[in-house]
């Protein structure tokens, strides 16, 4: 596949199989992710490599837990409306049953840690993609980065005290008939473009 191809074909997946990713993949999943560039080449991002199911279920608990005590307010961004609104219900799970989730964390106080997550988050997602995996960036725990119970967990996991989460990405088989990601690329109905 070549890059255009790729960066064109690759859509967001939501609904898995429950099958294991070989661990080929993943590394190649995550050597995409690390090789993504980083402001000055700091490479500070830090990824965690979920494939346990127990500690998945895990974050699943405490994000619907933390969401079911927060409100909504007006104005408030669609996404994180519906996760309150859903882990209010119950049975709200943030990562869509994938079976492998990668959390990337970096320097709370890194100007570029944002930015330098973005990168390697996109290039893990483009490398799914070819690898004929479906990925999908997942944002509840950077909505949730100082809530107690859950920065407990994730430092328990490894996270630094001087570490945030500023993004994650699931990565599996897609639940789809022939068990590959849909690639029909969608329609431009945003992102405005200026030639001067």
């Amino acid at each position: 596949m070549n890059t255009f191809d790729c960066i064109y074909s690759r859509r967001s997946t939501r609904r898995y199989k429950q099958v294991p990713v070989e661990l080929e993949k993943v590394q190649k999943v995550i050597e995409a992710g690390r090789f993504a560039p980083s402001g000055g080449n700091n490479q500070s991002a830090h990824f965690f490599v979920i494939l346990k199911k127990d500690v998945i279920q895990k974050l699943v608990a405490l994000v619907e837990k933390a969401f079911a005590k927060m409100e909504v307010t007006e104005g408030m961004y669609k996404s994180l409306r519906n996760s309150i609104l859903q882990s209010k219900k119950g049975g709200y799970v943030f990562c869509y049953d994938a079976p492998v989730l990668i959390i990337v964390a970096n320097q709370k106080d890194y100007g570029n840690n944002m930015a330098d997550t973005a990168c390697a988050i996109q290039n893990m997602m483009l490398e799914a993609n070819e690898l004929d995996l479906g990925s999908c960036w997942i944002n509840q725990l950077r909505w949730l980065n100082e809530d107690p119970d859950l920065l407990a967990y994730l430092q328990e996991l490894g996270m630094h005290e001087d570490e945030r989460v500023y993004a994650s990405v699931i990565i599996g088989y897609p639940e789809t008939e022939d068990g590959l990601p849909l690639r029909k690329a969608l329609d431009r109905k945003g992102n405005e473009v200026t030639w001067i």
